[in-house]
């Protein structure tokens, strides 16, 4: 049997993450709703729960005005010219970085936990952070790196 390369592996779960989470945070924008309202939320007859006073800061960022899931589909877009290489990153060290995707798709995921729609996203990606994380400590590399092993003054 062949051996998991890990890094193949994130990158599919990770491109299929972001796409998931930029349509989400397409639709957060068209229905806004803050996920967590059911922590501190009272429950009113008519309409659902209500969000405490406590979670004024991430009504007003979520609810009011979409700026989170303004910010994850700028990240989401983001980390897709990252991944599918935009022809100004390509064979460059960003795009060969793993620490890089692993920060990407953690602060994704973080944003994405923080409205309705994304918290599967958010979930995919913290799967597809963790698998980078796994290529790293195995010490794999993309092939692109290997490709440019020996070239002076390229990356």
């Amino acid at each position: 049997m062949g051996n998991l390369v890990w890094h193949e592996y994130a990158r599919y779960v990770a491109v299929s993450a972001t796409a998931y989470t930029i349509w989400a945070a397409f639709w957060g924008i068209f229905y806004r709703k803050f996920f967590f309202d059911f922590v501190n939320g009272i429950i009113r007859s008519p309409g659902g729960v209500q969000p405490a006073a406590s979670d004024s800061l991430f009504v007003t960022i979520i609810v009011k005005a979409p700026v989170v899931q303004i910010l994850n589909i700028i990240l989401g877009f983001g980390y897709l010219a990252l991944d599918y290489p935009a022809p100004f990153l390509k064979n460059t060290s960003i795009h060969r970085s793993f620490p890089i995707r692993i920060v990407l798709l953690l602060l994704q995921a973080f944003f994405a936990v923080l409205y309705y729609q994304g918290t599967n996203g958010a979930l995919y990606s913290f799967i597809g952070a963790c698998c980078y994380i796994r290529a790293q400590m195995l010490g794999e590399i993309m092939p692109e790196a290997k490709d440019n092993k020996g070239r002076g003054g390229k990356a």
